[in-house]
């Protein structure tokens, strides 16, 4: 059965969809009786937390649903043909052809061991377009048309020579090859830099406006949703909260679902809700000084060739962080900010420069003293999963630290990680779990106390709630100005989320290429930018020009 086009109708209309998952002895029901259409040269956006229900339901679409996924009941139609009951075979000649899927991950959707011109080329193929050097033509003429530079180099390269970015071009380019009617969008730049974010959803809406392409755009972030979207789906829980013209969904939303999300968005606050360090009220006695001090730091790494000079990761990067305060390092990847917060907390020894902790200078630092050095500052990973030993339970991976610093007796550590536990916002329960067994929030909560059980002055949290849904994220953002208010923690934060940033931090220092470019207190930085790239980052925030919050 072929899929004609009819300009009468709908590219894509789902009708009353529900989908189950089996767990080995009975279906689950996940999505409920979703419906919703999306027009020629539309974008609308599946707007939801992780477990809502709307990758699930995009992948229906698409026919790419797990292997314990089935489609209960209800229609998928594409251009007025029902497709959810379509076998594989049937689905392989639309796929690509009438319907593309940019996937979330470019790092597992692309083959390591297949170059990027025989992985763009393969879509050609199979729909047996083009042939030999015609088709390496039309590969280079692609990815050209994506904005990669060098083409024909990147059409000879493997994915692991690309940046996250360049990949993400290559899903594009691949999914734009055949002029599809329809394309599936899941999460595109959730892993990227806020300005590759901006670039790569400019290069999506430019080439929906060229070919008049459908977009089904998923998302937990409404401020893209607000940017990017003509009408919105909101999904929680499998069922539809809301749906309708995005400015109207976002500037008079009827669900108090709909509303939390947008309360929760950093992109979408309406203006710095914390206040500059100077006007917060002091945190101990000792408020006024400074807890951080970093003084032209110099970060070098050797190259392989013996004649290269030596690779400069930091460059003369100097600032101070007042205790009690949240000072934020700002900056896309490679900009040096990891490399920065390795050496404040010891991991790295300077090529030059001072870093003076709590009063101490690292550089007089060594053996015992170094380790000893390290209770009174903590390192929180953006990453918990990878972050937290899965063969232990949360009460062991708590304790660990006590158990490497200093005798403390089995009653007092217990004591200390319930405690601890209490104070994060787990029940005494989990202690005897693993981390498989808790959400990606849960287990970032886990990391916190990991790091608290140590009673530090400072805690360094490295892109600590970007892996995190916008609700999740706004929990343990508030979790975190608790503990900062009832233990006089000091935060450095590193981000590449000047929305998040806006929130959280007192002040800031925006790093690029190793380098100072901009410092301040937030509110000042925000309003009155220094530099061309510090204005570039504050102009990618999504949703921030929206008119629903203007």
């Amino acid at each position: 059965m072929t899929v004609l086009t009819d300009p009468r109708v709908p590219v894509l209309e789902v009708s009353d969809l529900a989908i189950s998952y089996h767990d080995g002895a009975h279906y689950h029901e996940v999505v409920h009786g979703v419906s919703f259409r999306v027009e020629p040269g539309e974008v609308v956006a599946l707007v939801g937390e992780s477990g809502s229900g709307k990758t699930t339901t995009a992948q229906s679409i698409i026919g790419l649903l797990a292997a314990n996924g089935r489609v209960d009941r209800g229609t998928i139609r594409l251009n007025g043909t029902d497709i959810s009951r379509w076998s594989d075979k049937q689905l392989d000649t639309i796929r690509g052809a009438r319907i593309s899927l940019v996937p979330q991950d470019p790092g597992s959707s692309l083959n390591p061991v297949k170059t990027i011109g025989a992985q763009v080329g393969e879509i050609l193929a199979i729909h047996g377009k083009l042939r030999g050097k015609d088709r390496e033509r039309q590969v280079v003429t692609l990815l050209e048309r994506v904005g990669l530079s060098e083409p024909e180099l990147r059409a000879r390269q493997f994915p692991h020579e690309l940046s996250g970015g360049m990949r993400q071009r290559v899903l594009i380019a691949i999914a734009i090859a055949l002029k599809p009617q329809l394309i599936i969008a899941d999460e595109p730049t959730s892993a990227l830099d806020v300005t590759v974010q901006k670039r790569i959803l400019d290069l999506i809406d430019e080439l929906r406006r060229e070919f008049s392409t459908a977009v089904l755009l998923v998302t937990h972030d409404l401020g893209i949703a607000a940017d990017r979207a003509d009408r919105v789906v909101v999904l929680q829980g499998g069922h539809v909260q809301e749906e309708g013209r995005a400015i109207d969904v976002l500037a008079s939303p009827r669900s108090a679902y709909t509303r939390q999300l947008i309360a929760n968005a950093p992109s979408l606050a309406r203006l710095v809700t914390r206040m500059p360090a100077t006007a917060r009220p002091p945190v101990g006695a000792a408020a006024a000084e400074d807890i951080v001090v970093v003084e032209q730091l110099v970060q070098e790494f050797p190259r392989p060739g013996l004649r290269e000079a030596p690779l400069r990761a930091v460059d003369n990067v100097s600032f101070r962080v007042r205790r009690g305060t949240t000072h934020a390092i700002v900056g896309e990847s490679g900009s040096g900010k990891t490399t920065t917060i390795r050496a404040v907390v010891g991991f790295q020894k300077p090529t030059s420069g001072r870093i003076r902790v709590d009063g101490r200078e690292l550089a007089a630092l060594n053996g015992e003293a170094l380790r000893q050095f390290r209770r009174r500052i903590q390192l929180v990973y953006q990453n918990p999963s990878a972050s937290l030993d899965p063969r232990q339970t949360i009460f062991d991976i708590i304790e660990e630290p006590l158990l490497n610093f200093g005798a403390v007796t089995r009653p007092e550590r217990r004591e200390r990680v319930m405690s601890i536990l209490s104070r994060v916002g787990l029940p005494e329960a989990t202690a005897l779990r693993r981390p498989h067994a808790f959400s990606g929030g849960q287990r970032q909560r886990v990391a916190i106390a990991r790091a608290l059980i140590l009673e530090p002055q400072v805690v360094v949290l490295d892109e600590a709630v970007s892996a995190l849904d916008v609700t999740v994220q706004a929990r343990i953002l508030d979790l975190l100005d608790e503990l900062q208010q009832d233990l006089a923690l000091t935060y450095l934060f590193v981000s590449h989320d000047l929305a998040v940033v806006r929130q959280i931090a007192d002040t800031v220092s925006v790093l690029r290429g190793g380098r100072l470019v901009d410092e301040g207190p937030v509110a000042q930085v925000f309003e009155r930018p220094g530099s061309d790239y510090t204005r570039e980052l504050i102009n990618a925030i999504p949703g921030r020009t929206h008119p629903a919050f203007a």
